[in-house]
């Protein structure tokens, strides 16, 4: 069974298999952070065009191109391989305790590492491969990244589970940058990093501890039940839920220690490798990840990657904040939409947008909505002067692009 889970923090699935032998173009404000990038300047060239050039290949738009500059000054910076960053050394530190408590028989580490993977794959990949249904809500435009109808930002590293595992191997764990739109606050980017591991079993190794383990099988011609599969048995699943929780278990003690709760019972696991450094590290706000302040980086360039260290804060500067209403239109509104815009165009001076009202005209039927922007530079004091042109930016194009009737 293939888990088709979208948890930023985890999605952990155990399964037996048998092994086969339109781009809107919006003004940008060059906010903190962000840095012209090639994908960006791809994208500058794509204006009024119907192609999208990224990493070196041309991808024709249509109806379902959804990309914005925003999110393609991202594609290619792989915050994951950037050595000593925050997520490179969560990324590394996992590497490290993978290689060394599972090894294979001639010693060798047991689990490959991949983490250069590109983050354009195609919808089969990242759907159909894993048995998504062509009806399932996960494929929306409004929560994914698409080129086109078949090509796409990855939404999770699950994307190349099919590939790899029709490659021949056994053991392995996909590190990337993953991308989905969503809700603007202090958790939630577009991009973010996932690392997930997936390991199969010949029916020796499974049952290699279990007495009388030759007698078992790893497959069956029964019914499904909650519990599993039509073709796997109990005896199987069971083990593989084992050591799913064992290998879970083992990583997580790694990495956060003997912190238990006591006189309590739980299990709990994050593959978002910003969710591990922001709870190991204290780092409050996920925008911080893309900084290039070396206030931020010479933090975590340690000796060692095992080296306890607690982010040091840079100064709070005050926030600017400003609201945003207007009348929705009669169709075809999603709030995703109205979220990339504002991040297309404010950049990571965008801290969070709260919807804080809604209202129905008792006549009309219209539905207004009411959206509080919170602005905050993370290395200097905004003026009110800068956010209001930024905001006006924000209006203009609400009205252009998203067919919205301003209540400024």
């Amino acid at each position: 069974m293939v888990c088709p889970g979208f948890g930023r923090v985890a999605h952990t699935c155990a399964y037996v298999v048998r092994k086969a032998s339109p781009f809107r173009s919006v003004p940008q404000h060059r906010a903190w952070g962000s840095r012209p990038a090639a994908s960006e300047s791809a994208a500058q060239g794509t204006r009024g065009s119907s192609v999208v050039e990224l990493l070196g290949k041309s991808y024709p738009q249509d109806d379902h191109s959804n990309l914005t500059r925003k999110v393609l000054s991202k594609v290619g910076r792989n915050l994951h391989n950037q050595q000593h960053h925050p997520l490179w050394l969560i990324k590394e530190r996992v590497k490290e305790h993978l290689y060394q408590q599972y090894v294979g028989r001639s010693r060798s580490p047991l689990f490959s590492v991949h983490d250069n993977l590109s983050p354009v794959v195609t919808t089969w990949q990242n759907f159909d491969s894993l048995l998504i249904p062509a009806d399932h809500p996960s494929r929306k435009k409004g929560d994914n990244y698409y080129l086109n109808r078949t090509h796409m930002l990855r939404a999770h590293t699950s994307a190349h589970q099919w590939d790899l595992l029709h490659a021949g191997l056994d053991a392995f764990v996909v590190v990337g940058d993953v991308y989905r739109r969503d809700q603007i606050d202090a958790q939630h980017y577009p991009v973010f990093h996932q690392l997930e591991g997936v390991r199969l079993f010949s029916k020796h190794e499974l049952f290699a501890g279990v007495k009388d383990g030759e007698s078992l099988q790893l497959f069956e011609q029964s019914s499904r039940s909650a519990h599993k599969q039509e073709t796997h048995t109990m005896e199987a699943v069971k083990l593989v839920e084992f050591d799913l929780k064992q290998t879970l278990t083992r990583l997580v003690t790694h990495l956060f220690g003997d912190a238990g709760a006591q006189d309590r019972i739980g299990w709990a696991f994050g593959l978002g490798l910003e969710r591990l450094a922001m709870i190991l590290y204290d780092i409050p706000d996920i925008r911080l990840f893309w900084s290039e302040d070396e206030r931020f980086l010479k933090q975590f360039r340690l000796p060692d990657i095992n080296q306890k260290v607690k982010f040091q804060p840079l100064s709070k500067y005050p926030a600017v904040i400003n609201d945003i209403s207007f009348w929705l239109p009669s169709e075809n509104y999603e709030e995703n939409d109205f979220y990339d815009l504002v991040r297309t165009i404010g950049g990571d001076l965008v801290e969070k947008v709260d919807l804080v009202d809604k209202f129905e005209h008792p006549k009309t039927h219209r539905t207004s909505h009411c959206y509080r922007i919170t602005y905050r530079h993370m290395e200097r004091t905004l003026s009110q002067k800068e956010v209001r042109h930024v905001h006006q930016a924000v209006q203009e194009a609400a009205v252009r692009l998203l067919g919205v009737e301003g209540r400024f």
